[in-house]
């Protein structure tokens, strides 16, 4: 069997949906490698900045490592603008949606809200709302996001800053997708963990 009997939902029988099922298992499987994959296809985004969008994600993922990032915050650092190709008005909620069954609920949210956050540094030039972020005070995670903003985004435009390359994040990114979906153990939800380990990042930038 190497396609199902069916042409209507509907029709398809157990036979059917076991064979989708071990399809789908195996081309979730390779998650990490098409998203790497993207990561590269940034260079030919949006432009007009000092840096591609690829050196953007870039310098923010190794700017989250060098501050001693968890590898859910480095993950997500790294992949927090993947949606500008598809989705450039709302690459935030792609983001958001590509990572959330992978990683912390917490930095799902950060991801998911940063486009609003990132709007106190330039909103107020383009007549936009530079306090759209105040929408969610008292949020827990609305510090994080702040603090993700301030110390990886808004900050991570600098040709002159000296950022890793996409395959030293290669395991990480596998690392991440190889979870299982939707974990409790992984999403942890109402849990906070701090973006900055001055212990690690010590280490990381001996």
């Amino acid at each position: 069997m190497d396609k199902v009997k069916f042409t209507a939902m509907k029709d398809g029988d157990r036979e059917d949906y076991e064979f989708l099922t071990e399809h789908e298992i195996e081309y979730a499987s390779k998650t990490a490698e098409r998203l790497l994959g993207a990561m590269v296809e940034l260079d030919e985004s949006l432009s007009g900045y000092q840096v591609t969008r690829l050196g953007h994600s870039l310098q923010s993922a190794t700017r989250a490592w060098r501050d001693g990032a968890d590898v859910d915050w480095v993950v997500s650092a790294l992949l927090h603008d993947i949606g500008d190709i598809y989705a450039p008005y709302n690459h935030d909620e792609y983001a958001a949606a590509i990572l959330r069954p992978f990683v912390r609920e917490q930095c799902a949210w950060v991801v998911e809200k940063h486009g609003d956050f990132q709007k106190l540094y330039y909103a107020h030039h383009v007549g936009g709302n530079p306090h759209a972020r105040e929408a969610y005070k008292g949020h827990a995670y609305f510090d994080d996001c702040a603090i993700f903003c301030e110390r990886w985004d808004q900050n991570s435009f600098d040709p002159d800053y000296p950022h890793e390359g996409i395959e030293f994040f290669r395991g990480m990114v596998e690392e991440v997708f190889a979870r299982k979906a939707y974990d409790p153990a992984v999403i942890r939800a109402g849990e906070r963990v701090s973006l900055t380990d001055p212990t690690t990042a010590e280490g990381r930038n001996a």
